[in-house]
């Protein structure tokens, strides 16, 4: 007798999750019979329980129902009698029940309940409520220490997740992350190629870079030769994953130039090329820095090292062809598969892609603009300013030669000019595609923005345009990449002088406001310059928008990336006869010390410097 097996019997039971194993430890830290959590994990999406004690299902689901209800009619969480966040419930059923319930709150967003229940006729005190309000502060900070919180929610993707996210560039859907190249794998399989070489041209070091041309550097990959042995030196050794910028290696030049380099003076070069300066303190004499090419682009570079003087010759690079035919081939092998933003894992546990809320056709319009920016930049980076950059490097050649009279060096000069400039285009296209790199430390908005002013401090006089200022006495400082907020309050203040005609006016005022239980700092940035018109107020952060005859629309998009990027917002509003003011607010830091202002640019906000 043969016995089948239903689907349905073979089903194994999900896999608890790391949220349902977190929520799960922190429901058995409250002494009560009866406890659920429960998170809504889309806005506006159905509350899902996690974590259950001491509820029926059929309890659960009136509870999930009541508490989907009063969220969806008010908004917020609602508010006890007596002043706490705390929602008094009562479950009528065959095992009738008192709740209490508090929102689980993640900054000024609730995310989740958190629900105790007693028998029939039981009477939660105040100790209660306290207890519910702690227990709900630690679940958040719980789910907040392991990772579970996405605070760049884009198109739908969950608030909190099942499980925690890789680290991972800000904006990954919007802006294309910076890759590494570098595995343990491939550094193996480098070194093995790099054993090959020794064998055909001697050297006492040798590395290989793989050439990125979205980023605009070089990153090495592996290593092979002498090892060094003063440890104490060894931490500012070239290292697998380091990477250097094309204006300051030889491998950059050979890439930039698309030729082989030999150098036997590492002493004058060691100044410019940090690669260089790494080889000549131990002592080496000469080096060769050969390019590689992948499918008809610049893939790579391999750089070799000698102690002996004189040691490599160009002719070396046809001796070395097999062999870097070889690397070529590693760099064209498939890399790993980066993981989508929303992971299909087969955890067995039920997927919520169902629930997800279909979104809104501006959106999708925004993400498919985003993406195509991502491959027009890749595309620049490596049709456009590569040879653009072999021209200049070769222009610059000629004219360093002296070879030229002067209405041909002058005619060079003017196209190394035109060059220039369309490199700085390209450049700060490839710049706004590819994701920021934050250096981030608490920063006083006040002198960020006296910075930018600095700058612009001729053009301010000679304009004639007055400044004045409002600072707030006590500021909380912000965690922030200083540099780039100067330029973002730099590209602002420009867009502003450039509405305003001569002896126009600008008002900065800097306040600090109180956001859920943290502090925030608004910069309010006003100028009494020609408004912008209605119906464009809302596409001047798009890319490549723009009405004015020279830029490329890429200003006031570049400072709403930044500012998404520390957390904090922008807004702009614009009006007949009252100019245009642009709004940031930004997350403080509000443990610390506060920042008072000693007086440095104060001024009342009724009068104007003279």
């Amino acid at each position: 007798m043969t016995t089948t097996t239903t689907p349905a019997a073979r089903t194994k039971p999900a896999p608890e999750t790391h949220l349902q194993r977190t929520l799960n430890g922190a429901l058995n830290e409250l002494a009560m019979e009866s406890a659920l959590a429960a998170v809504f994990h889309l806005e506006n999406g159905p509350l899902i329980d996690h974590a259950v004690r001491g509820f029926a299902p059929r309890d659960v689901q009136a509870i999930l129902r009541t508490l989907s209800a009063h969220a969806a009619a008010s908004g917020s969480s609602g508010q006890d009698p007596d002043g706490g966040r705390t929602i008094k419930l009562r479950l009528i059923t065959p095992g009738a029940k008192s709740l209490l319930g508090v929102p689980l709150r993640h900054g000024n967003r609730a995310y989740g309940y958190l629900v105790i229940g007693r028998k029939e006729g039981a009477v939660f005190a105040k100790k209660d409520k306290a207890l519910l309000d702690q227990a709900s502060d630690g679940i958040t900070k719980a789910l907040d220490r392991e990772g579970l919180f996405n605070t760049d929610v884009v198109m739908g993707r969950a608030y909190v997740a099942h499980e925690p996210a890789p680290p991972q560039p800000a904006g990954p859907e919007m802006f294309p992350a910076v890759t590494a190249q570098f595995t343990p794998e491939l550094q193996g399989k480098i070194e093995t190629v790099l054993a090959e070489v020794g064998q055909v041209v001697p050297y006492d070091r040798a590395w290989v870079c793989h050439y990125d041309p979205l980023a605009g550097n070089v990153e090495v990959l592996g290593l092979g030769g002498d090892a060094k042995g003063d440890q104490k030196d060894a931490k500012k050794d070239l290292k697998p994953g380091q990477r250097l910028t094309l204006d300051s290696s030889a491998a950059g030049w050979a890439v930039r130039h698309r030729k082989p380099r030999v150098d036997h003076d590492l002493a004058s070069t060691q100044g410019r090329f940090l690669d260089h300066k790494h080889l000549f303190k131990d002592r080496f004499q000469s080096s060769l820095v050969l390019p590689f090419f992948v499918r008809g682009q610049v893939g790579g570079t391999l750089t070799l090292g000698s102690k002996e003087p004189q040691r490599y010759q160009t002719t070396d690079a046809r001796t070395l062809e097999p062999v870097i035919l070889k690397l070529a081939d590693l760099m064209q092998a498939p890399a790993a598969a980066v993981p989508s933003s929303t992971p299909d894992h087969d955890t067995g546990e039920p997927s919520l892609q169902p629930l997800i809320p279909v979104s809104s056709e501006p959106i999708i319009r925004k993400q498919e603009r985003q993406a195509a920016i991502g491959e027009f930049s890749g595309f620049l980076a490596t049709e456009i300013r590569e040879p653009l950059a072999s021209i200049r490097a070769q222009l610059e050649e000629v004219t360093s030669e002296g070879i030229l009279d002067f209405d041909p060096q002058t005619r060079v000069e003017n196209a190394m000019r035109d060059l220039i400039r369309i490199e700085a285009i390209l450049n700060e296209i490839l710049d706004f595609a590819k994701p920021l790199e934050l250096n981030r430390h608490l920063c006083r908005i006040p002198e960020a923005l006296e910075s930018a002013l600095v700058v612009l401090a001729t053009d301010l006089e000679a304009t004639r345009i007055q400044v004045s200022k409002d600072y707030a006495t006590v500021l909380v400082p912000v965690r922030a990449d200083e540099a780039k907020l100067q330029q973002a309050f730099l590209s602002i203040f420009k867009n502003a002088c450039e509405a305003m005609t001569p002896g126009g006016h600008l008002h900065i005022q800097v306040s600090q406001h109180r956001a859920g239980k943290g502090l925030e700092v608004q910069i309010v940035i006003k100028n009494d310059g020609v408004p912008i018109p209605a119906d464009l107020v809302d596409k001047v952060f798009e890319p490549f928008f723009t009405t004015k005859r020279s830029g490329i629309g890429l200003g006031l998009p570049t400072v709403k990336k930044i500012m998404e990027e520390h957390g904090g917002s922008i807004a702009i509003g614009s009006a007949p006869g009252e100019g245009t003011s642009v709004t940031i607010r930004l997350p403080g830091v509000s443990r610390g010390p506060s920042f008072r202002h000693r007086g440095r640019g104060r001024r009342p906000p009724h009068r104007r410097p003279s």
